[in-house]
């Protein structure tokens, strides 16, 4: 299976190569380091069956690659934060590793990828696009920026998400910081047996809730919460009081 791994890390992309000369199967036909060189391979180069990507290269994200040179190909995405998985899983990915990649976590990933291949016949985009939306992507960890800074959250460490003047902000034990991301996206992605949402301008996680009262309507007490108390929209009472006990 011919395989191209997108990686601006020099040493990074002598080890994924190095790992995948353990799978027999699979030969790496090309090395790209920048968003430029990859466009410029896809558009003129026959596409592979597997391509390992980063995301942030030097010169600007890989999903510009393949938004300017679609291709058919199944992408894996190498990358240390989860922040892109919404986006990563809308452009033929089938899996995301995080760094550094573990050998199991590519096992994994490269026996996903064979279990999407037909016996026979090729696949076009569309069929590989419903084939993957059947892969769920779990957001484990949020990329925040402070100032000049960056921070990593773990969802474990979030009581909410809630929405704010346009904003998507993530709450914490210490304050809460905004996202790049909407509501309607994280319900996507998050752990639905920990994250519900309630209401139009929050998702909580089940974790922090402190209290529920049932009268007049149901409302939430968080361990931290932007404001004393969360009302969950009649219409979803009932999917809220199943989720509690799923």
């Amino acid at each position: 299976m011919k395989t191209v791994i997108i990686e601006d890390e020099k040493p990074a992309s002598r080890k994924l190569e190095r790992m995948l000369s353990n799978f027999t199967d699979i030969e790496v036909v090309a090395k790209i380091e920048s968003v430029e060189e990859g466009i410029a391979w896809f558009s003129e180069n026959e596409h592979p069956q597997l391509i390992f990507s980063d995301i942030v290269l030097g010169d600007g994200l890989s999903f510009d690659i393949f938004e300017k040179a679609p291709t058919k190909g199944f992408i894996i995405y190498t990358t240390a934060f989860d922040q892109y998985t919404l986006k990563a899983f809308k452009l033929n990915s089938i899996d995301y590793l995080l760094k550094p990649i573990l050998e199991e976590d590519l096992s994994g990933a490269i026996e996903k990828f064979k279990s999407f291949l037909p016996s026979g016949n090729d696949m076009g985009s569309q069929e590989i696009k419903q084939l993957i939306r059947k892969e769920k992507s779990i957001l484990s960890r949020v990329l925040v920026k402070i100032g000049y800074n960056l921070k990593i959250v773990q969802t474990q460490e979030i009581s909410c998400f809630f929405s704010e003047n346009k904003i998507v902000y993530l709450q914490t034990d210490e304050r809460s910081y905004p996202s790049d991301f909407t509501l309607d996206e994280l319900a996507d992605v998050l752990d639905e047996k920990k994250f519900f949402r309630v209401n139009r301008q929050f998702i909580i996680n089940s974790d922090y809730i402190k209290n529920i009262h049932t009268s007049p309507y149901y409302k939430v007490d968080l361990e931290f919460q932007p404001q004393e108390e969360i009302t969950v929209s009649r219409d979803r009472v009932k999917d809220f009081k199943d989720w509690l006990v799923s």
